[in-house]
């Protein structure tokens, strides 16, 4: 090959590259840092196809995520229902499929040939209407303008804000509610930056919490003003990370009784990467996507354990993580939790995808919860 044939192919192959990595930082960023105008599937969540249904029951593709233990929601296009635990395999003992409970049909219908995904929310809509729980509409003064939450009352003077992550909106907090609702603890769940009928983010993308924490501030200071003589965060995802941030960083820290963190973010970049493998990306390229998503959204900020955080925290604080979190690997949290073990409690969850930590086992989540929140109330 003459050399300027050689240096124009090595040229084209370095472009094609480069381009290959500028389009995975850009789907990484995307797709973990958009705005969340619905829920948005995490590229991992392969599609099932739903083959049959009974009453309930419901027959879909047999497949690792087909087979997770405990409750989850099952979404596609305008539908969304409810399923429960694997309750076998179909009459025809087919090996290729999986029969889970149905507990529910929120929105539309389930029909045979419905491409499907599993999703961490099981509600739909507001808490009346999800729930018959009654609560107000309110706003929160943010720095960015106003930000709509949903208030339900409750007896005491602690006050439960609940914030959402990655790839869901203010229904996901619902899945606990009752159980808040049962322990007479008042729930703020906030919307924030860049959610429906919230600001938008001055460069239209989430910071994973980077930034987002200010409007977990705004919503302390909001609970506050209202009657609440302490709060507590509880936090899914990056709105785990907000709440670790509120509690260094905010001025009525003091006032933040404790944490509950859910499948926090503690390594954005680890996240982005895992987003990008996910993805598709080869190995080589990932180094380059985490810089192009930089480039496209200004993080710079260091992991959270190279920060302040970990020796600044002040408040008890409850992690329910685990080992098949693929988007948030669990070692930063067991690390936190091995620092600061005088604060810090991690709660292990087997067999649960990205902040689904509820959803592999509910009645364990809730007593570890419980047994949390009692002595904070």
């Amino acid at each position: 090959m003459r050399p300027a044939t050689a240096a124009a192919a090595a040229a084209t192959t370095i472009l094609g590259v480069g381009a290959a990595a500028v389009a995975a930082g850009r789907y990484a960023s995307d797709t973990a840092l958009g705005a969340p105008s619905q829920p948005r599937p995490f590229p991992a969540d392969r599609r099932m196809t739903v083959h049959a249904t009974a009453a309930g029951q419901v027959t879909l593709t047999r497949s690792f995520a087909a087979l997770r233990p405990g409750v989850y929601g099952l979404t596609a296009r305008d539908v969304h229902a409810v399923v429960g635990p694997v309750v076998g395999r179909p009459a025809d003992g087919s090996a290729d499929t999986v029969v889970r409970r149905l507990e529910r049909v929120n929105l539309g219908s389930l029909k045979p040939g419905a491409r499907v995904r599993l999703t961490p929310e099981i509600h739909r809509g507001d808490p009346l209407a999800a729930l018959g729980l009654a609560y107000k509409e309110v706003e929160v003064p943010g720095e960015l303008g106003a930000l709509p939450a949903w208030f339900v009352p409750g007896a005491r003077d602690t006050w439960v804000i609940t914030v959402h992550g990655l790839g869901t909106t203010r229904e996901h907090p619902l899945n606990v509610l009752d159980f808040l609702q049962a322990q007479q603890l008042p729930v703020l769940d906030l919307a924030y930056r860049g959610d429906p009928g919230a600001p938008r983010s001055p460069d239209g993308l989430a910071h994973l919490g980077e930034s987002e924490w200010r409007d977990l501030d705004a919503a302390i200071r909001y609970a506050v003003r209202y009657g609440a003589e302490s709060v507590i965060l509880h936090g899914w995802s990056s709105g785990a990370s907000m709440a670790l941030h509120a509690a260094v960083d905010s001025a009525l820290r003091d006032r933040i009784g404790g944490l509950v963190l859910d499948s926090p973010v503690l390594d954005w970049r680890t996240t982005l990467r895992a987003l990008a493998t996910a993805r598709g990306v080869p190995a080589a390229l990932l180094p380059l996507a985490v810089r192009a998503a930089q480039g496209q959204t200004g993080l710079r900020g260091a992991p959270l354990l190279e920060t302040s955080v970990p020796s600044a925290l002040h408040c008890p604080t409850l992690v329910f993580h685990g080992p098949d979190d693929t988007l948030a690997p669990w070692g930063p949290s067991r690390e936190l939790a091995a620092r600061r073990p005088d604060l810090v409690t991690l709660h292990s969850v087997a067999q649960a995808p990205h902040a689904a930590m509820w959803n592999a086992d509910p009645d364990g989540y809730e007593e570890a919860l419980r047994r949390f929140l009692t002595p904070l109330m």
